[in-house]
């Protein structure tokens, strides 16, 4: 039997993120084999699972209201951009809050904690093992108002309440496989459309609005806001032959990111009107002149100034 591994890692799959630990980790390559059409099939028909239906503002929670849970999440957005943490952290961690604020009332002295204990896990998931988040690192960003104690027992206790299923379905799990079937070749940059989209699906995910959209639909979605903000076609049309969601739904969803976005511009604007990178990220709102616009989408979540 032959036990030789013969793999090379080269230059490009290799990370770096500050922190503690070893300075470079090894990431795997992307495989060809997770594009293929029976993947985002399987997804489709996954995403039911993992799911919020139905408001549980009023009929769940009684003390925790949208905004606290706004506030919570934009905390837990800036901890993963400070710690540079893989795009599919934060949004796997959201989605277990809100899966867990829709079985489990909690206090709002609770939330952040609740948010904290779903950062924890999502990071134990979505990292590779030696830059995962520490436990005692998020105690450190809660400004020491939980302790470590609080934070093992909440991590099991969320555990337990999804029933330790925890490999969710976000949007970002959906991008890959729907920007490969786009026709985009010569059209747009699809790397500058991924950059995008993620950027949106992460505001987006602050936004309990969009938490009743399928992660399918909120990535389509997003594809689309990309494309028509960098003054190409939506692809909507192609968006519901690939996904089978409703035109209408699609359109409605499209719209309320776009809103979202542009209210995310005129923050940044006034928050600090010469900041870097606005100007840079080539996107515009739709039926908005480039020429005539100050502001742009920033690429990455860490340009947005909240």
């Amino acid at each position: 039997m032959e036990l030789l591994c013969a793999e090379r890692v080269s230059p490009e799959s290799s990370e770096t993120r500050p922190g503690p630990g070893p300075g470079r980790v090894q990431a795997a390559g992307s495989d060809p084999v997770l594009l293929r059409r029976r993947v985002l099939d399987n997804l489709l028909r996954t995403e039911e699972r993992y799911a919020v239906t139905a408001n549980y503002f009023g009929a769940v929670q009684k003390e925790v209201t949208p905004h606290m849970r706004r506030l919570v999440a934009e905390w837990m957005l800036e901890v993963c951009e400070d710690q540079s943490c893989q795009d599919e952290v934060f949004p796997l961690a959201i989605s277990y809050l809100d899966r867990f604020l829709s079985i489990c009332m909690v206090g709002k002295s609770q939330l952040q904690l609740l948010g904290t204990a779903c950062l924890l896990l999502a990071s134990k998931l979505r990292e590779p093992s030696s830059r995962g988040l520490p436990a005692e690192l998020l105690v450190f960003y809660t400004a020491n108002s939980i302790t470590l104690s609080d934070l093992c027992s909440w991590e099991l206790l969320v555990l337990s309440k999804l029933k330790w299923d925890v490999a969710g379905v976000t949007a970002h799990d959906f991008l890959p496989l729907l920007l490969s079937r786009l026709p985009l070749r010569g059209q747009a940059d699809a790397e500058m459309v991924r950059r995008h989209a993620q950027t949106f699906i992460s505001l987006a995910a602050r936004d309990y609005e969009f938490t009743l959209y399928s992660a399918s639909t909120l990535a389509s979605c997003c594809i689309a806001a990309a494309l028509r903000g960098l003054e190409q076609d939506g692809q909507l049309q192609r968006l519901h032959e690939l996904t089978g969601i409703d035109l209408d739904c699609l359109q409605t969803c499209l719209e309320q990111i776009e809103d979202m976005v542009q209210s995310v511009i005129r923050e940044s604007v006034a928050s600090a009107p010469n900041g870097p990178g606005l100007e840079a990220a080539g996107w515009t709102p739709p039926g908005q002149d480039k020429t005539h616009s100050n502001a742009a989408t920033p690429t990455d979540v860490r340009d947005v100034h909240f």
